[in-house]
């Protein structure tokens, strides 16, 4: 039941995963992190979130089509020179202690994912740096290596049904649930399943939940 007492709430919406970015960020030995999940689970929406509700200062850079980032991480792994268009792409001063990174997409500059190792072996924990890709996308191209060892990685789900009753004005069934109220949970079951019959329907994915 962890994932399920570790919430947090944002914007009246609440994603548990935000609990596992609020331990990365924490942690003295933390490497780059790179959030891995299919389309539309809901990536770029956390990752601007934590930079929103965490730091000072968010540069967001969107490597999807992005030919500049091409050509920025086509040269040399420096990582002054990397810092410096990064800041320059984002409109953002970057500054270690109080800026969030975030390369989204990054699966499609293959390059900017393997430097991440850099920033592991030169700027350990100096800097705060999130980068997304889709399951499928973020598979490497040939002639390109994983950072293996070099990055952290969590998975990113579509909204799970605790979320969801959060997400539909249900915090007070939520609240049994994480309580582990089972008696509580029995006598209102038929409620239970009809909230699970519409997650069925809706699904996951967080667009169709705010849409419901």
């Amino acid at each position: 039941y962890k994932a399920i007492e570790n919430e947090s709430q944002v914007n009246g919406m609440k994603r548990f995963a935000m609990e596992q970015l609020d331990e990365w960020k924490e942690d003295e030995n933390r490497l780059p992190m790179i959030i891995r999940g299919a389309r539309q689970v809901g990536k770029t929406w956390l990752m601007k979130e934590f930079g929103r509700t965490r730091f000072k200062k968010c540069a967001y850079i969107n490597f999807d089509r992005n030919q500049r980032m091409n050509q920025l991480f086509s040269g040399d792994f420096r990582i002054d020179r990397i810092l410096r268009g990064l800041a320059i792409e984002s409109g953002v001063e970057i500054e270690p202690e109080n800026t969030l990174i975030i390369l989204d997409e990054v699966q499609e500059v293959p390059s900017a994912l393997q430097s991440l190792k850099y920033f592991a072996e030169d700027e350990r924990c100096a800097y705060y740096i999130l980068a997304a890709g889709s399951l499928l996308g973020i598979a490497m191209h040939e002639g390109t290596s994983f950072p293996v060892g070099k990055v952290d990685s969590m998975e990113l789900h579509p909204i799970s049904f605790t979320e969801f009753l959060c997400a539909t004005g249900n915090e007070a069934l939520y609240e049994i649930l994480r309580e582990c109220d089972f008696e509580m949970v029995t006598a209102f079951k038929d409620r239970f399943i009809e909230l699970l019959k519409d997650y069925y329907y809706v699904g996951g994915m967080p667009a169709a939940v705010n849409a419901y």
